[in-house]
């Protein structure tokens, strides 16, 4: 059965850290490949840093294109809004039973997990791989549970609202981003 990883962001845009931890993700666990799920924009909130969904969704298929373990997903893209994790994950499940998904976070959302739509459905059903952040560390009330690991991948506090106020900025930001996401938002008023 393939195992599927799935890192969940908007994804405005993506840059190297997004890269650098799904690549330490797919050398050091199980998963057989890794899928970035790009949110939607919610109708609801007006977010005028956030970039058209179909900009953000190139973006990612322009970074993971010579890493053939990862690939971009707009799976939400056709699901209600606002979309719930436990929702996309059982529409998954749905059209790829021959697939099994783990879901990948942040320290930081694991400690509001238990806030989150069928928290304890996802837990008891779904891998959770989750990652160190740098101004986190686990709180004592953070769910622990034989499907949820932590993983000691590399901290890289590397922020889109930080590169995108650079690039309003007309600050170089090349090394931040994958070279095909530069020159993508490089030809375009993205951000400007």
């Amino acid at each position: 059965m393939k195992k599927i990883g799935l890192f969940f962001g908007s994804f405005n845009p993506i840059h190297i850290g997004h890269l650098i931890l799904a690549n330490y993700i797919l050398e050091n666990t199980d998963m057989d490949e890794l899928w970035f799920v790009v949110s939607p924009q919610n109708p609801f909130k007006e977010k005028k840093s956030l970039l058209k969904d179909h900009n953000r969704l190139d973006m990612v298929q322009l970074a993971v294109k010579n890493y053939p373990k990862m690939r971009a997903s707009n799976i939400e893209f056709s699901l209600p809004i606002p979309s719930y994790t436990i929702d996309t994950l059982s529409y998954l499940k749905e059209k790829h039973p021959d697939y099994n998904f783990a879901l990948i976070m942040g320290e930081d959302n694991l400690k509001s997990l238990s806030k989150w739509k069928n928290a304890e459905t996802m837990i008891e059903n779904y891998q959770i791989i989750v990652y160190p952040r740098l101004t986190s560390g686990l709180p004592e009330n953070a769910p622990v549970h034989p499907n949820i690991s932590l993983i000691k991948a590399p901290i890289i506090e590397l922020s889109a609202t930080e590169i995108r106020n650079m690039l309003k900025d007309g600050k170089n930001v090349r090394p931040m981003l994958p070279p095909e996401v530069f020159e993508y938002l490089d030809g375009s008023n993205f951000y400007r």
